[in-house]
């Protein structure tokens, strides 16, 4: 139920930290950093604040999960300064972000399903068994040394030509290369590909996968619950704030 910041009830930065489990300090600091609106201020010099204050603070908190520490802050410091506008457009980037990141997680499931029928059957083969690394980056749409990155981090592990020293990728190469590509691209760090590749590799399939897919899913679905829950609180707050 939304509280009337007019009803002249006054609250103390513990009265907020108690509620969401908060040190006091991290109240101020919250003031301090806009995301909350100026506190009042006792003859003595202690902070008050208002049941709107609270309602920011619930907003802010509730904004985090779905967008991000970062993000929520700035939504938070352009309500208080009355660029809503501004605020709108932080949480369309949001769901912008979410939507391509569903976007990346059907593309990996399309690439899946792809890598057991492709092979080398898509034109990057230009030697006996295998690809040279720019036909790859090129079919990947991606730099020859990021391919080399991966390769020092361990996500692929090309053969050596014998005449002429090339890396040439054969058909497991080019598959993992794949999978690090949607994966990056998913927002996965390489130290997390490495070992999901080890295991791509070491099970001879990509059964591995399936639990990282179904996680990728949950958390996405996470997001985008918790983007509607601090909608909610942020509606919420826009109302008393206005």
């Amino acid at each position: 139920m939304a509280l009337n910041p007019q009803n002249g009830v006054q609250l103390r930065p513990v009265d907020l930290a108690r509620e969401h489990g908060l040190s006091t300090q991290a109240v101020r600091n919250y003031e301090e950093a806009g995301i909350l609106p100026a506190a009042g201020r006792t003859p003595s010099g202690y902070r008050t604040y208002t049941p709107l204050h609270a309602l920011a603070l619930a907003a802010f908190l509730a904004l985090i999960p779905g967008h991000g520490h970062q993000t929520a802050t700035s939504i938070m410091q352009a309500v208080n300064r009355g660029a809503v506008d501004e605020a709108f457009h932080l949480i369309d980037e949001s769901h912008a972000q979410l939507l391509e990141d569903r976007r990346t997680l059907q593309a990996v499931e399309t690439a899946l399903r792809d890598l057991g029928s492709t092979a080398m059957s898509d034109g990057t083969s230009t030697v006996p068994g295998g690809t040279f690394v720019g036909p790859l980056a090129r079919k990947l749409g991606i730099q020859p040394a990021t391919l080399r990155k991966w390769e020092r981090a361990g996500l692929v592990h090309p053969r050596r030509d014998p005449q002429t020293g090339y890396r040439v990728y054969d058909e497991a190469a080019v598959r993992d290369a794949r999978l690090a590509h949607q994966l990056r691209r998913g927002g996965y760090l390489l130290e997390q590909i490495a070992p999901l590749l080890a295991q791509v590799r070491a099970a001879g399939g990509l059964e591995p996968l399936e639990a990282t897919l179904r996680d990728w899913h949950g958390r996405l679905a996470d997001r985008g619950r918790a983007m509607l829950s601090g909608a909610v609180e942020l509606e919420t707050y826009l109302r008393e704030h206005e």
